[in-house]
């Protein structure tokens, strides 16, 4: 492993010896060269001196683990020590680590599965990503607070625990909480009923690190908002980190007050979009991993199937394919194929959403073998991208058979057709329609390709 992590560090070094310039290069990094532990996702350098690491923490700590990011699968970030603090560090932890650790866990309602190292990046979330780990190398400097947004079960509970989880395993002694807003109102009601509004307050100005989950539910709560507000600024004024997710852009957060979401806006926000095609097959990639399944039992077309299926919600996309692997667990004679994966995810897709398509892949492709015979030209040409007559004239005739036998979305036929627009899958079928009543040609070739396919 410290091999591994050693070629890491001497990719790194490469790149900032391209980028910072060689005499900085030289005064700060050309000494470092070993790798002296690891503590989960963290990389421990020595470093010669105090000077040279205070340097690098405040210059370029930050750039060289957004690097680690490009060059890595995992999720790792570096630190560097010196010699008498890496012992120290270690005695410190041998003493109290483990105590100190469960004590964190338990008290900050984190998950200990929502990690950085279990979070999939992608062209969806790559600014709250980025955010998010420069927030958990340096909380309370770089983006405070930190405010997430975007739909339900999109991944912000996942990436703000992240953050959480790397701060008790790189500082043990920082305290951090994470409450979902509904917990914080009742918790306050609950304070007001019985008069312990000093213990409430103590139990959240005590932290360091403030994790506050779906602060839109804090609408009409006008005595809860006022509360938040002053625990908000107490912290704020701490440099303590607050980390607040919400399913919309504070400025469109309705009935709380102006002066607390202005705050919000005060470090950074970042949206989290819904991830595409291929970010999903990657997330359900991952989490076979997690689950340490036998990734060559699963195939990409699986995959791809279940991720084809739930676009919006990421929640639900890996509870499909937890249900997808129970269901296959207890019908082990059965090989899972894309069919057999909808048969599994049947009563729990909605019909209008139903990929059709891989029930009816065979049949298609057998339709697109006949036409392609028919008009004497190659399949990759009737679904390629060439606009010759000669091409577009079968694929309209293709779009529009397929649209009729098997009520196929025009959005879902276009994935058969280099993933075109269903806009142009549209035109072409009715292309085709309008065609057949004034062409007979069209007509004739319709009529003789119906009776090929049903035979």
């Amino acid at each position: 492993m410290l091999n591994n992590h050693l070629d890491l560090w001497k990719k790194t070094k490469q790149h900032l010896k391209s980028t910072i310039g060689l005499n900085s290069y030289n005064n700060y990094f050309n000494e470092i060269n070993d790798v002296i532990g690891s503590n989960n996702n963290t990389i421990i350098l020595q470093v010669p001196n105090n000077y040279i690491k205070n340097k690098i923490d405040k210059l370029y700590l930050n750039n060289i683990n957004n690097f680690t990011t490009t060059i890595s699968a995992d999720f790792v970030r570096f630190k560097f020590l010196t010699e008498s603090e890496y012992i120290k560090e270690q005695k410190e932890t041998t003493d109290n680590n483990l105590l100190i650790d469960l004590e964190s866990i338990n008290s900050s309602n984190l998950n200990q599965t929502y990690t950085f190292r279990n979070y999939v990046p992608g062209k969806n979330n790559r600014l709250a990503v980025t955010t998010a780990i420069k927030v958990a190398d340096n909380p309370g400097q770089l983006a405070n607070p930190f405010y997430i947004f975007g739909k339900v079960g999109i991944g912000k509970t996942h990436l703000m625990q992240s953050i959480g989880n790397y701060i008790i395993e790189s500082n043990y002694s920082m305290k951090v909480l994470y409450v979902k807003t509904q917990d914080f109102i009742e918790d306050y009601a609950n304070a007001a009923q019985n008069k312990s509004y000093q213990s409430f307050k103590n139990k959240y100005r005590n932290y360091d690190i403030l994790l506050v989950d779906d602060i839109q539910f804090l609408a009409n709560k006008t005595k809860t908002q006022e509360e938040f507000f002053k625990i908000f600024e107490l912290m704020h004024q701490e440099n303590k980190q607050i980390v607040i997710t919400s399913d919309r852009p504070s400025a469109e957060l309705k009935n709380i007050m102006e002066r607390l979401t202005s705050r919000f806006s005060w470090g950074m926000s970042a949206d989290i979009l819904a991830p595409d095609l291929e970010h999903r097959i990657e997330i359900l990639k991952r989490k076979v991993s997690i689950n340490l399944i036998n990734e060559n039992e699963i195939s990409y077309e699986v995959l791809k199937t279940i991720a084809e299926n739930f676009k919006d919600n990421v929640r639900e996309l890996e509870g499909a394919l937890n249900r997808v692997l129970f269901c296959n667990s207890m019908d082990l004679d059965q090989k899972l194929t894309p069919k057999v994966t909808l048969e599994y995810l049947a009563s729990i897709i909605c019909n209008d959403e139903l990929e059709v398509v891989t029930d009816n892949s065979n049949k298609i492709s057998n339709l697109l073998e006949i036409v392609c015979s028919y008009f004497n030209i190659t399949i990759s040409s009737i679904i390629g991208p060439s606009r010759k007559s000669e091409f577009v004239y079968p694929r309209q005739i293709s779009i529009y058979l397929i649209r009729t036998k098997y009520n196929i979305p025009y959005a879902k036929i276009g994935k058969f057709f280099n993933n075109r627009d269903h806009s142009t899958i549209m035109s072409s079928y009715h292309k085709i329609e309008v065609g057949q009543n004034n062409n007979q040609n069209i007509k004739k070739d319709l009529e003789n390709l119906k009776i090929k396919v049903e035979n």
